[in-house]
């Protein structure tokens, strides 16, 4: 994961922020490629196997990619217990520092976004910290067992142009559930055949997990490098 110089990062200035951070980056190996910021979702890490998957695909397609994790997160691997996400207003400071941060090292096109919840965050801050552009994967439309009560108001009010890639069958966002809900024209949805939470599809579709995966990475890199 070199540092690389091709979104005009000062190379030592961002090694340092990263090292002292602890984050982790994806480089691509294409000029002035476009960056995003990649959060984890509840219950796993920032090098999940799922989450170092996809940034490994996207920075392939030339996507510079950022992963962080949330405090509580963080907690986590000091401490190795068992901490549920930390408040919601806790996460949304997180998210606002961390973009704060890297705008001041990276130029150029820069994204947000996440897995689950860390895509559910971002989407709440996007239009606020006016990101190019806001990626989620697996968004929670609503709690397990619950698609009576979404949470989608805001998503009916979103000015960043935004690209939300799921699975018909999500547990927390079903097709035939979600394509009921008023959604803004700045948000476009990428539906993959039979696929759960984690993208991964039901035997019976024809589909793979890794089909499906490198399918959500095609449509990523081509929509954040589209003009």
């Amino acid at each position: 994961m070199g540092v690389g110089s091709k979104v005009g990062i000062d190379e030592d200035q961002w090694a340092k922020c990263l090292q002292a951070r602890g984050w982790l980056w994806n480089a691509a190996k294409t000029p002035l490629s476009p960056t995003l910021i990649l959060a984890h979702g509840a219950g796993a890490p920032m090098d999940s196997d799922w989450m170092t998957g996809m940034a490994e695909r996207l920075a392939a397609r030339g996507i510079n990619v950022l992963r962080f994790e949330f405090p509580y997160m963080v907690q986590r691997r000091l401490d190795g217990g068992k901490r549920p996400p930390n408040p919601q207003a806790k996460l949304l400071e997180c998210w606002r520092e961390v973009y704060s941060e890297v705008r001041r090292h990276v130029t150029g096109p820069l994204a947000i976004g996440g897995k689950s919840m860390g895509g559910r965050m971002a989407s709440l801050v996007a239009d606020e910290l006016g990101v190019d552009r806001l990626v989620c994967l697996g968004y929670p439309f609503y709690a397990v067992g619950k698609p009576e009560k979404p949470r989608v108001a805001h998503l009916a009010q979103l000015h960043t142009p935004t690209l939300i890639v799921q699975g018909e069958r999500d547990a927390l966002g079903n097709r035939l559930t979600v394509e009921t809900y008023p959604l803004a024209p700045t948000l476009e949805l990428v539906w993959l055949a039979a696929a759960d939470h984690d993208l991964k599809p039901l035997k019976v579709s024809g589909f793979t997990h890794e089909q499906h995966l490198e399918r959500a990475a095609d449509s990523l890199a081509g929509w954040l490098k589209r003009r």
